[in-house]
């Protein structure tokens, strides 16, 4: 393991508002920067603020202090006093462990072994792709905890490398440590690309160069669903990226898929990952723009048995969640135009500004406006590894839709 920096950081006390502090005792993790009334000093990124209650001037809450966050403080521990250091670090990791066992018995082995706020470790991920471990930081506070943390990671997922990667924010804030977005932390790597199994279903990684931590592990379920469901049967996988749900319809008996995204690029590594497997169904590739593809398809009066649209955020903001429920609601009934009678319409939402029960009424609401005759099959969430730990940490939602 290379050397992690061992620099000592401060404490700061910190008294809240009055609906901030309800807030962190109900357990929420964020503390804004308009939600402190008082500080005994000027804080710097990763020093540990400790949050006093107003009433009796005893111990509410203690987190990482971030300067440049607009979310100024993200808790660690709430309502009862710790001490936040490598044991304290060690209990939580294996905690987080322990959520992940039904899920590493199947035959899988990539997980989310840490993610974030949901885990007490806000601000922090840590994937793993069969011997590889993948941390990712979102906040520079982690520079000066890794040393107390990093050493259970590993021990406890058994890597064999560890790859750090950093957020685009991260990126931008200089760094006396010399850390860098790819670097390896531990052991070698022979290659980016990690083949890596995903309920019996290979697929690959780019662990240096890929989005995120290299793959989307969150619809996992969702995908071994589909592939359930799709032996002898003709499947559409709308935004398909990296081919996830495509390549579990084709190994899961599928006789024809057709993976549809705007990027070439993602398309040619989902016809990679489809060869990762055997299949015997046709693999179709449409290279464009999802909406204007799926026109193109309703207007040729296509078919398909199963229809599969999970796009990427369409909500990144609040200002933004207006024209995300109307690309929902065009998606819905572009792909409902295309789903053949006793077909299967498979929709999703990762934006997390738009709720579960918003996303799930507007489907039902433009399958009724559209005179669908239809019926819910199954409402899903977060597989075991994405846990939701507090209200804006869900964002995952799948709905199955069997189409008469």
């Amino acid at each position: 393991m290379i050397e992690l920096p061992n620099i000592p950081t401060n404490k700061i006390a910190i008294k809240l508002k009055p609906s901030a502090e309800t807030l962190v005792k109900k357990g929420h993790p964020w503390v804004f920067e308009n939600s402190i009334s008082k500080q005994n000093k000027e804080g710097k990124s990763g020093d540990l603020a400790i949050i006093f209650d107003n009433r009796k001037n005893k111990f509410l809450a203690c987190g990482f202090y971030d300067p440049t966050s607009p979310i100024r403080i993200k808790i660690l521990q709430a309502n009862k006093p710790a001490n936040i250091n490598s044991e304290w670090f060690s209990d939580k990791v294996r905690e987080a462990y322990n959520k992940r066992i039904p899920l590493l018995k199947t035959d899988t082995n990539s997980y989310r072994l840490i993610y974030g706020e949901n885990d007490n470790l806000p601000s922090l991920v840590a994937d793993v792709y069969d011997n590889v471990l993948v941390v990712k930081l979102y906040a520079s506070f982690w520079f000066y905890h890794l040393k107390d943390i990093l050493p259970e990671i590993i021990n406890i997922s058994k890597a064999a490398t560890t790859v750090l990667r950093l957020s685009r924010n991260v990126q931008k804030d200089t760094n006396e440590f010399g850390f860098y977005d790819g670097q390896i932390l531990t052991g070698e790597l022979q290659s980016e690309v990690i083949i890596f199994k995903e309920h019996s279903v290979n697929f690959s990684a780019n662990v240096i160069h890929g989005h995120k931590t290299g793959y989307f592990l969150d619809h996992r379920e969702n995908r071994r669903k589909v592939g359930k469901l799709s032996k002898n049967k003709t499947v559409l996988d709308v935004f398909s990226y990296a081919g996830g749900f495509s390549v579990h319809a084709l190994v899961g008996g599928a006789t024809e898929v057709t993976s549809l995204d705007i990027s070439a690029p993602a398309l040619e590594i989902a016809k990679s990952n489809a060869k990762l497997n055997e299949f015997s169904g046709k693999h179709n590739i449409i290279v464009g723009d999802a909406f204007e593809e799926l026109n193109h398809l309703a207007k040729a009066k296509q078919k398909f048995d199963i229809v599969v649209i999970d796009p990427p955020s369409f909500a990144k903001s609040a200002t933004e969640v207006d024209r995300a429920l109307a690309s929902y609601k065009k998606l819905t009934q572009l792909g409902l135009q295309l789903v053949e009678r006793k077909g299967i319409l498979v929709l999703a939402s990762c934006s997390s500004r738009v709720t579960s029960d918003v996303f799930f009424d507007l489907v039902e609401e433009t399958l009724h406006k559209n005179k669908a005759n239809y019926t819910i099959l199954e409402k899903t969430l977060h597989d075991i590894d994405h846990p939701i730990g507090f209200k804006e940490g869900a964002y995952l939602k799948c709905v199955y839709v069997k189409i008469f």
